[in-house]
């Protein structure tokens, strides 16, 4: 063990017991987190629940799972999901028309991220 590894590993353990969740790996996390998304239904009309359930990994840990729906150019963040499994249900806007996108961002517990792809619901008549 590298003494910056031993150093960080006894500050975590000595933190524990101030802030109750200490997560300890070994080397350097150098890859960001991977994530997908699906949607149930693909289909339905404005104003009905979808289910948006994310997968998301990474070599040391998972912090946090945030959702997002895209708003033209921008994105909206409807929620953060802490613990697997990740998953949200939210209300299709009632003004939709067409489609309604979403993505998921998965961070790491050192901050690096990643955005799932697009996932798309057709706004049923």
């Amino acid at each position: 063990m590298r003494c910056g590894h031993r150093f960080t590993a006894l500050a975590a353990l000595a933190l524990a017991g101030c802030y109750g969740n200490v997560s300890i790996g070994v080397g350097d996390d150098d890859e960001p987190p991977s994530v997908s998304l699906a949607v149930s239904p693909a289909s339905a009309p404005a104003g009905a629940v979808v289910r948006l359930v994310a997968a998301a990994s990474d070599d040391f840990g998972i912090d946090r799972v945030e959702f997002f729906r895209v708003d033209g150019a921008l994105s909206t963040r409807l929620a953060i999901d802490g613990s697997a499994p990740y998953q949200l249900d939210t209300t299709l806007p009632g003004g939709a028309v067409s489609t309604v996108q979403y993505f998921a961002r998965a961070v790491d517990d050192v901050g690096q991220s990643r955005d799932s792809d697009l996932v798309t619901v057709s706004i049923a008549p």
